[in-house]
């Protein structure tokens, strides 16, 4: 049964041993940030984890209490999913993107069961929730109230960080979910970074198309169930709405609650909701802000967001989270998405083996894949297959290995690419688009990208030297051996 709401997971990890409470006052002004970076750096922490997650009970300056790093790891993320192995939300996916056309009466009754679990992921239209428990208008519209983060020294100010910014297609009416980091610049008034490919930004520009002298609604909801938090983050198609999507991952619809000041819909469990609109004319410096690159992002011009309604739950929990030098917690949550999206991607290029995106690659720096090569150019045609896929044409650098290399151990990506490479032949470049993020590029949102096809090479490729074999003891030697290991006395 789905996670009912945030609280109800800070239960769950609390009960596992995930989740430590931080009972001594705490200033979210950096302080948080250096506790939870230390908390992170800790030798005796869990494997694969930034340690456990960590809930600020007397936040300074707040009656709030603040949650951070509650996805800040594999085994947290599997709990957030509700399975025991991200690979089990994979399959589900696989599962489903299987469907055929039915083409008798047997085939359209089997597929009954699969049509009804579909139909019932869509989001639920209620009429009140526990985010409407305390509703606070015009001057009792106070962000401060909140332990909003300022979480790196050269920061422009406090960011919201985990926020899921809900918008509507103004010429489809379609809803799109994102998740945009809003600089607080007063009580009722912050930026809000939509990057030039967001989807949040292409709603912006169509409405100002349409009349550049408007407005725009906007929702914010902070702190839903782990899945629906998520959903902001899901590189999926714009047709797809992230609130069915998420209803699919929670195995139930989520419940949607109209808005006080606006026609938009929010989750009912969130807790905290942010009203308000956008003008289509106003822009406003946002930035530096210290981001999941480990460097600073500098300084933009950015739409404004005006708050005029602010609700929450009568105690409300405030969702948060730090990104910096990898790794943060945002790695976790990103391999989340590569491991559950892995399917989709070999769906459409089955000769895809495996994904791996390194935490220091930060998402759009490095991708790893392995392929089974099929044909002469096959690496190459893979690198500008993920250049064309979403939101991986950010990819700065593809390496492509063969399909028996291990691409999650990276000292033998390392040895085996750099064994199979000539630079001058395998290396390719080209330009596109790149994120607006990358520091390095040579203009904002442009610059180009590097694919290294470090496959064996054939002589239909125009390499006519004999491949050499890996080293391999045999099976035969390696079975002797392990009978005598217990009498040589060597470990």
């Amino acid at each position: 049964m789905a996670y009912r709401d945030l609280r109800e997971f800070v239960r769950k990890l609390e009960k596992e041993g995930e989740l430590k409470r931080v009972r001594a006052e705490v200033d979210p002004i950096l302080e948080i940030t250096e506790v939870a970076q230390r908390v992170a750096r800790d030798k005796g922490r869990a494997p694969n984890s930034v340690g456990p997650a960590l809930l600020f009970e007397k936040p300074k300056g707040s009656r709030v209490p603040l949650l951070i790093n509650a996805f800040g790891s594999v085994r947290r993320m599997a709990m957030a999913l509700e399975v025991n192995d991200l690979s089990e939300v994979a399959e589900r996916i696989q599962g489903f993107l299987k469907m055929e056309t039915p083409q008798g009466l047997f085939d359209k009754i089997k597929m009954l069961p699969k049509l009804a679990e579909l139909g019932s992921f869509f989001p639920k239209r209620v009429n009140g929730g526990e985010c409407k428990e305390v509703v606070r208008q015009g001057e009792d519209v106070k962000l401060f109230d909140f332990p909003i983060l300022k979480c790196w020294p050269q920061d422009g100010g406090r960011f919201i960080t985990f926020p899921l910014v809900f918008t509507k297609n103004p010429e489809t009416g379609k809803r799109n979910v994102g998740m945009y980091r809003m600089q607080v610049y007063d009580e009722c008034t912050t930026g809000m970074h939509w990057q030039t490919q967001k989807h949040g930004a292409e709603h912006f520009r169509r409405a100002r198309e349409k009349n550049p002298e408007g407005r725009i609604p906007v929702s914010v909801a902070i702190g839903t169930d782990p899945a629906t938090a998520l959903a902001g983050m899901l590189p999926i198609p714009p047709d797809l709405d992230e609130m069915m999507f998420a209803g699919f991952l929670r195995r139930e619809p989520v419940e949607m609650v109209r808005c006080e000041t606006n026609e938009l819909e929010v989750p009912a469990n969130a807790e905290i909701v942010l009203e308000g609109y956008v003008n289509l004319k106003e822009m406003r410096t946002e930035g530096p802000f210290g981001d999941h690159t480990g460097f600073y992002s500098l300084e933009g011009e950015y739409p404004v967001f005006h708050v005029e309604c602010m609700m929450h739950r009568k105690e409300p929990i405030y969702l948060t989270t730090v990104v910096g030098p990898p790794p943060q917690e945002d790695f976790f949550m990103g391999h989340a998405v590569e491991r559950v999206f892995l399917p989709v991607m070999k769906m459409q290029y089955p000769e895809i083996v495996d994904v791996s995106m390194p935490a220091e690659g930060i998402f759009h720096n490095l991708m790893i894949v392995a392929i089974r090569k099929s044909y002469p150019g096959h690496a190459r045609k893979i690198m500008s297959a993920i250049w064309s896929l979403g939101q991986a044409m950010f990819t700065k650098v593809i390496v492509v290995v063969d399909h028996d290399v291990d691409i999650h151990n990276y000292r033998e990506v390392v040895w085996k690419t750099l064994c199979a490479l000539d630079p001058e032949r395998d290396v390719q470049f080209s330009l596109g688009p790149v994120d607006t993020l990358d520091h390095a590029a040579r203009l904002q949102d442009f610059g180009s990208k590097m694919g290294i096809d470090a496959t064996r090479k054939w002589s239909t490729e125009g390499f006519t030297r004999p491949w050499p074999d890996e080293i391999l003891m045999d099976e035969a030697t390696k079975k002797r051996v392990e009978a005598l290991w217990k009498s040589l006395g060597l470990g």
